[in-house]
């Protein structure tokens, strides 16, 4: 209890094995949960992820710390991503004395084991304990946005509007990012200018390759209309989000497929095959009319951003104040 009586701020772990995607996801929700959380990075060996879930529960030997001690103090609240993760934060909860929530985002192997998971439809969980959302979590606040519409971006500020934001992903484990569907991306962009006019505000992501990024800059290189990050300064990747009219996302990327949607702007995908899941979860957003092909008549327009990380920290602060009686 906090020093005065009162509840006191619950301790907040965020428990990953340091994959981004899953990683921003994580932060994501213990970011909203308290500003002073910790993150653990760990890593789980191949054989012993492949024992049974509750069977990990009973030990640690499998689990490597990578950023963080795994030892106590134990949290309140500790918040996982991912199956090996969770098969980790299965094995924290075990040594927690203290009572603690425990918080999934993605399908565990034991949806039971947890207080709360956190699934997307296309992830196919049910459960009295699961929280379906739309898309995924991240750290991305309204406020954030608000804040980078405001200031905008000096490299991109005298182009002609409508501004496109184009969000670049890259190479997944079924099927790297060619040239071939880099130059399909260049003409599709192509024919959507010719459509609504503007500008083009491209950045890559980490995953981008330097070949897919040379394929757009060569396509481009007489447009005085197109910005495309070249890696320095500081990363113009919110103020495009914050600023542009409309979006365009690789489809291999559901992270920023999310993001992207956290905006009121109208969203196109540009399909590439990221694999079953990746298919699934755009299908869902074309099907409840949230974002559009690229190629395909624009999304109707949204008056308000889709953002599920503040319904689901509403979800888990009831749970902590009923389950622990801290303030959340």
């Amino acid at each position: 209890m906090a020093s005065d009586g009162g509840p006191r701020p619950p301790r907040v772990w965020c428990l990953t094995t340091g994959e981004a995607g899953l990683r921003q996801q994580a932060r994501g929700l213990a970011g909203e949960l308290s500003a002073d959380f910790e993150e653990r990075v760990v890593r789980v060996g191949r054989l012993a992820a492949l024992a049974p879930p509750r069977l990990f529960a009973l030990t640690l030997a499998g689990v490597q710390p990578v950023e963080g001690p795994l030892a106590g103090p134990w949290p309140d609240v500790l918040v996982s991503a991912g199956r090996r993760a969770g098969l980790a934060a299965m094995a924290v909860r075990r040594r927690s004395a203290a009572p603690l929530v425990t918080i999934h985002i993605q399908p565990p192997g034991d949806p039971a084991a947890f207080d709360l998971v956190v699934a997307m439809p296309h992830d196919r969980v049910r459960g009295g304990n699961v929280v379906e959302v739309e898309t995924a979590l991240h750290g991305l606040r309204a406020q954030a946005l608000a804040a980078a519409s405001a200031t905008g971006d000096p490299r991109f500020a005298g182009l002609p509007r409508p501004w496109t934001a184009v969000l670049l992903g890259g190479d997944t484990a079924r099927t790297p990012f060619s040239v071939a569907a880099a130059q399909r991306l260049a003409d599709g962009l192509d024919r959507l200018r010719a459509s609504i006019g503007g500008s083009l505000l491209v950045t890559p992501s980490r995953r981008t390759p330097p070949a897919v990024i040379a394929t757009l800059r060569a396509h481009n290189h007489r447009d005085m209309a197109t910005f495309i990050w070249d890696g320095g300064g500081p990363n113009p990747y919110l103020p495009m989000l914050a600023c542009a009219d409309g979006i365009v996302v690789t489809g291999d990327s559901i992270s920023m497929i999310s993001e992207a949607l956290a905006t009121t702007a109208d969203v196109w995908v540009f399909e590439v095959d990221g694999g079953e899941r990746h298919a699934r979860f755009v299908q869902g957003l074309l099907d409840r009319k949230l974002v559009a092909r690229l190629g395909d008549p624009a999304p109707p327009r949204r008056r308000e951003g889709t953002d599920a990380t503040p319904v689901v920290a509403a979800v888990a602060r009831r749970l902590i104040r009923e389950k622990l009686q801290l303030q959340a």
